[in-house]
């Protein structure tokens, strides 16, 4: 009863998926830290962002931390049905939903559980260094390597309207792209961003491509979109965005009306003073000033 009159009262329901999968290379492991890591870094901060118009986002928006999915060690399939479950819970209640990662493959089981809520299409806007769109890794089909190649298979998702962001860099397969264009996704590429020259502008028209016969738009970001530079939690991956053009990409997203959405991939353990984990409240903070901002407009 008492964590139902929470749900009520609040705007936003933030939850963990402390869940990492079998793909690791090296030191690269540990992300199912990172849901615990970032609720902590976040009790440094308020909701007042002065650079957004003076906003303070708590002033608009109630938020409930509804804990972590009981996630099943070494155990993918029944992890996947969990998530699903726990997400699909979330999204009846018609909250604005913070999913906190885990690997990347949590991505599908959240979408999925989306689909079967939305009796329209759901277009995805997916900010990452890597497509993730392999078939399987090793027989794993859940992979972190994996999810948009099982939300191309997904009904409910209108691949058209699937925006692969701010892709880079030889960690990706070479088929990727291809895949990619075979399923009908659309990619804009680091240097596509880059040259575009106004990032709000360029932020309109990926929402555009996304919203395209959609109900709905999911954002899933993967921390590595972020150059190294701006993010020791994560792989070492040169060339990506600066934390400014990440967050701006992110509220210009969200004004304009985004279900939901993830942020994946976060390594504490790689981090000696958790400057990624940290990012993490300025990610989640900027996403809710755009919910804000999109709620005004509704109502105007």
């Amino acid at each position: 009863m008492e964590q139902q009159t929470q749900i009520e009262g609040a705007d936003v329901l933030i939850y963990g998926v402390p869940w990492e999968g079998a793909v690791t290379w090296g030191d690269y492991t540990g992300c199912e830290l990172g849901p615990k890591v970032m609720r902590l870094c976040s009790a440094r901060y308020s909701g007042y962002l002065p650079e957004l118009d003076h906003i303070d986002v708590f002033e608009h928006l109630t938020l409930a931390d509804m804990g972590d999915v009981d996630v099943v060690p070494a155990d993918v399939e029944e992890t996947m049905k969990r998530i699903e479950e726990f997400a699909g819970e979330i999204w009846e209640t018609g909250k604005f939903p913070l999913a906190l990662g885990g690997d990347h493959g949590i991505t599908y089981p959240i979408v999925k559980a989306l689909t079967e809520k939305v009796k329209g299409k759901v277009g995805i806007i997916h900010l990452d260094a890597h497509y993730d769109n392999m078939p399987h890794h090793e027989g794993d089909k859940y992979a972190r390597s994996t999810p948009f190649a099982r939300m191309y298979e997904l009904e409910g998702v209108r691949n058209e309207s699937l925006i692969h962001a701010g892709i880079h860099g030889p960690r990706n397969k070479p088929e990727s792209g291809r895949f990619a264009r075979e399923a009908g996704a659309k990619t804009w590429t680091i240097n596509d961003i880059r040259q575009h020259g106004d990032l709000r502008s360029l932020a309109e028209k990926m929402y555009e491509q996304a919203s395209e016969g959609t109900e709905v738009v999911y954002l899933s970001v993967c921390s590595d979109v972020l150059d190294f530079a701006f993010n020791p939690g994560g792989p070492v991956d040169g060339n990506g965005l600066s934390s400014y053009e990440l967050l701006t990409l992110i509220y210009e997203f969200t004004k304009r009306g985004i279900a939901g959405m993830d942020f994946v991939e976060v390594y504490p353990q790689q981090d000696l003073t958790d400057v990624s984990s940290h990012f993490a409240s300025m990610i989640s903070l900027y996403a809710l000033a755009g919910e804000v901002s999109n709620r005004k407009r509704g109502q105007s």
